[in-house]
């Protein structure tokens, strides 16, 4: 075997450099040989052509786990998604310069759901900053709790991304393409290592209680690839997955003699058709909701956290109790071996979620006050229990504000995806590090700028994935997480 373009193993023989199926499907081969195409296509696992009798096995549980491409740093992700976005100058990208200019009107190209602009009305960040850690990072007074974590935290100060518009920005951010239709990062996690528990999903998302993001579950789909690598709902109060419960009438052996009766017609079926991955999945997914019957309840049991625990994540207060929750599973849920786990803060209504077009002070005070202190719990928790080194926490919006008020009156901030703040810690991340910057007022990014392909690319590496060679041949192309045309790994932020 020899190593391929996309990283995979070439099959001995292959013709002029190339696999048997790259050069079909370049010479075109007539329809046999298209249909020859899609066949050698399917066992195809990121970049490589898998042995029949692993087939076989990856098609009985598409989510057993798989060893990395090289030595991981990380074995785990919270992804802490502060949808609407927040403002970064307001937060973590201290703007001096904004204090002085407050009010008053000044020539900066902006652009957001309002267009594009050639000048606007600066609005002054409304909070104080301080600096913080042995590192000194300035912080705002919206997160006193976050602030006393810098020292693990690395700052990402010139984010940048293609759109300027909640529902493509949205989905850039999880899956890397403005246009709906591509696994998310998380499913491509799944699909590149799998999952350490068999009787958890390997991929969890917890929704905002006042509803999910816009474009809904296109952010946490598999898209093309087989749905056993897609997002599973997780709720972190009451049932923890809805029609999980085994009705009251069935006791749980005659569920598994059922469930054993529909793996036998469904694997005499599925073995006429070996290629079809999504009967793989659905066999899968018996199994894995049988075992959840027993594994989830437990997983979602915070009582059995010591009352100093639940208090470190605020679960004693009312503004804090619902993400505290959340936070808390999340811990408990890497702990168990679920390999990705992604939290929305803020929900459809822009009321519910950091979109500040209106009145930012209530708007920022409200989200951050919810927030500030569960994820410090967090990051504590994860640190002091050891999980911190192995668990990689990422922190962020699908863009930022602008420094200009989008209004002729109020403090309200239009979206900006020219330059933003986002953060990382834990799994093999510097700490206390701030890296790129944006201009005097924070308007774009002028130094070091990273594009949302390059925090996918960090993600990747630091799970033990190379970003150009984790790949899924589909409709002709070995697609990429990040891209055709690639990204490097944001390499000044790793440890």
């Amino acid at each position: 075997m020899t190593q391929s373009q996309s990283g995979g193993e070439r099959p001995a023989g292959s013709f002029c450099g190339r696999t048997r199926r790259e050069f079909l499907w370049q010479a075109g081969g007539g329809f046999t040989g298209l249909g020859l195409v899609d066949l050698l296509s399917r066992d195809r696992f990121f970049g490589g052509t898998a042995r029949a009798a692993d087939a076989v096995t990856r098609s009985a549980n598409p989510l057993a786990p798989k060893l990395p491409q090289f030595a991981a740093k990380a074995k785990s992700v919270i992804f802490l998604f502060m949808y609407g976005g927040p403002s970064h100058m307001d937060t973590f990208d201290y703007k001096p310069k904004l204090y002085e200019l407050d009010g008053k009107t000044i020539a900066v190209k902006t652009f957001g759901r309002g267009g594009k602009k050639n000048e606007g009305r600066v609005v002054g960040p409304k909070w104080k900053f301080k600096p913080y850690g042995q590192c000194g990072k300035m912080v705002s007074d919206l997160f006193p709790n976050l602030a006393t974590c810098v020292d693990d935290i690395a700052f990402l100060h010139s984010m940048t991304a293609d759109s300027p518009i909640h529902g493509s920005a949205m989905l850039q951010m999880n899956t890397g393409k403005i246009l709906s239709g591509s696994p998310c990062l998380g499913a491509w996690a799944n699909y590149g290592l799998g999952s350490e528990n068999e009787n958890l999903p390997g991929f969890v998302v917890m929704l905002d209680p006042t509803g999910g993001p816009i474009s809904g579950a296109k952010n946490w789909s598999s898209g093309y690839m087989p749905a056993s690598y897609q997002g599973t709902i997780l709720r972190s109060a009451g049932v923890p997955v809805l029609d999980l419960k085994r009705p009251e009438a069935m006791s749980e052996e005659a569920q598994r003699r059922l469930i054993d009766t529909l793996n036998a017609y469904n694997a005499d079926h599925h073995a006429t058709r070996p290629d079809n991955s999504n009967l793989a999945a659905r066999i899968a997914s018996y199994e894995m909701a049988f075992s959840m019957q027993r594994h989830a309840p437990e997983a979602v049991d915070l009582a059995s956290e010591s009352p100093e625990t639940q208090s470190l994540y605020g679960l004693d207060e009312d503004k804090t109790r619902d993400f505290g929750r959340r936070c808390l599973l999340a811990r408990r849920l890497v702990e168990r071996g679920v390999r990705f786990v992604q939290l929305y803060a803020g929900g459809a209504h822009n009321d519910s979620n950091w979109d500040a077009h209106g009145d930012l002070e209530q708007n920022h005070t409200y989200h951050a006050g919810r927030t500030d202190k569960p994820i410090a719990g967090l990051l504590k928790d994860l640190k002091r229990r050891g999980l911190l080194d192995e668990t990689l926490v990422v922190w962020g919006g699908e863009f930022g504000r602008q420094p200009t008020a989008e209004y002729a009156k109020g403090t309200g901030r239009d979206h900006n995806a020219y330059g933003f703040t986002m953060w990382m810690a834990g799994g093999g991340i510097k700490g206390g590090v701030s890296v790129g910057e944006t201009d005097e007022i924070g308007g774009a990014a002028i130094s070091d700028r990273f594009h949302v392909k390059h925090l996918h690319a960090t993600v990747l590496h630091q799970l033990g994935l190379d970003p150009e060679r984790l790949s899924y041949f589909y409709n002709g192309l070995d697609q990429k997480l990040v891209g055709v045309e690639g990204a490097e790994p944001i390499k000044q932020i790793m440890a």
